[in-house]
């Protein structure tokens, strides 16, 4: 039987590096956008004359943001996808998308070469906070991008937002909640934003230009939504994600279930035959090492059973209904979860932040709040 992966092409391009921004992603590199297409589908060829025709189902185009580069480029990548690998029919394929980088003729143009999702990073609906953030567009630019994506006929549309900005109140966080239920998409992604070291960002919080984010607000603007989201009919699937029914990210879930995927591209990671490993950050080098003949990889290890099985149930916690499923677990690794993880399970539900039922666990609400240190209690080290 053909090993069945989900797809990640990373593009690490953007018109201009936002303020909050440690994603590997550069500006100001146009002349790398056709030979690093290049590359990637040179990449390709390395892992089909390593394992044959990889059963793909899903792909996903991240960044960076995709839409930077041409149409043709863009859908050259799609192209290569089905020609080196076997996408299962009506396999589900997602690209990033900037508001200011497309418009209805790009739109289409992705529809027509197979995109059948689209995630737009909206961030928010705020003009004043979009401009904190670096953002390229306003307001009506994502309401317009949204807008055309639907006039070329997307079906499947995510908006990413972010809460816990500085000096952001919560009446500006739900007028931008409640204008993007008002847009109706299928698919909504929040996230509380990271304050990451060497951003501008940083550095405007550092020299007191700007107020650090209030954690506790951070807080209760996700309890909002989650409440807010669930009157209008989403499904809280997992705990940065939401969803209308049938319309959960397939792709993700794929990372959650803690089953295999291949990254390629600058900065991509893969996990596959018992083995993780992440390519080189630099476009650059990335591109000289496919052009060379060699492995783009930066770095690896083998993943061994203990830290397989520590990954599946954090990663599995992510998901708020499902969480993780006994039965699922024997089947993977036969053996009962409650045997290598009940002490954890018992001491983590009498703090209030674990549910045990009769066939999973998962967080609690108060657990969502508090994921990471739920999650570092079942790395193979100690609690």
């Amino acid at each position: 039987m053909k090993q069945s992966v989900a797809l990640y092409v990373h593009i690490p391009f953007c018109a201009q590096k936002c303020a909050y921004c440690d994603f590997n992603s550069y500006a100001g590199l146009e002349h790398l956008f056709a030979p690093y297409i290049q590359a990637l589908t040179g990449e390709m060829r390395v892992y089909v004359a390593r394992w044959g025709s990889l059963r793909v189902c899903t792909i996903y185009i991240g960044g960076g943001t995709p839409t930077v580069l041409p149409l043709s480029l863009l859908t050259g990548v799609l192209a290569a996808c089905h020609a080196s690998f076997e996408v299962i029919n009506g396999a589900e394929t997602t690209v990033e998308a900037n508001p200011g980088t497309v418009d209805e003729s790009y739109l289409a143009g992705l529809l027509a070469a197979g995109v059948n999702r689209l995630s737009l990073g909206v961030q928010s609906l705020d003009d004043s906070e979009l401009r904190l953030l670096g953002r390229l567009h306003d307001a009506d630019q994502a309401r317009e991008a949204y807008h055309q994506a639907r006039a070329v006929g997307f079906c499947n549309v995510n908006l990413d937002l972010i809460f816990g900005l500085p000096g952001q109140t919560m009446a500006r966080w739900q007028a931008t909640v409640r204008q993007a239920l008002d847009l109706g998409p299928e698919h909504l992604s929040l996230y509380a934003l990271t304050i990451e070291e060497h951003t501008p960002l940083a550095g405007y919080i550092a020299h007191g230009e700007l107020p650090a984010p209030d954690d506790d607000l951070a807080a209760e603007m996700y309890e909002w939504a989650e409440v807010e989201l669930a009157k209008a009919g989403y499904v809280h699937y997992e705990i940065s994600n939401w969803a209308q029914p049938g319309f959960e990210c397939q792709h993700n879930l794929v990372y959650w279930h803690n089953q295999p995927y291949l990254g390629l591209g600058a900065g991509a990671h893969s996990w596959l035959a018992g083995c993780r490993w992440a390519n080189v950050r630099i476009p650059q080098i990335y591109i000289e090492a496919i052009v060379g003949g060699k492995q783009p990889v930066a770095e690896s290890e083998e993943i061994d059973r203990a830290l397989e099985m520590a990954e599946t149930v954090i990663l599995g916690l992510r998901l708020v209904e499902e969480g993780v499923n006994f039965g699922a677990f024997r089947a993977r690794f036969g053996v009962e979860f409650t045997d290598i993880y009940g002490s954890k399970i018992e001491e983590l539900a009498n703090l209030g932040l674990l549910e045990v039922t009769r066939d999973r666990v998962r967080l609690t609400r108060w657990g969502r709040l508090l994921g990471n240190q739920v999650f570092q209690c079942f790395l193979p080290d100690p609690c």
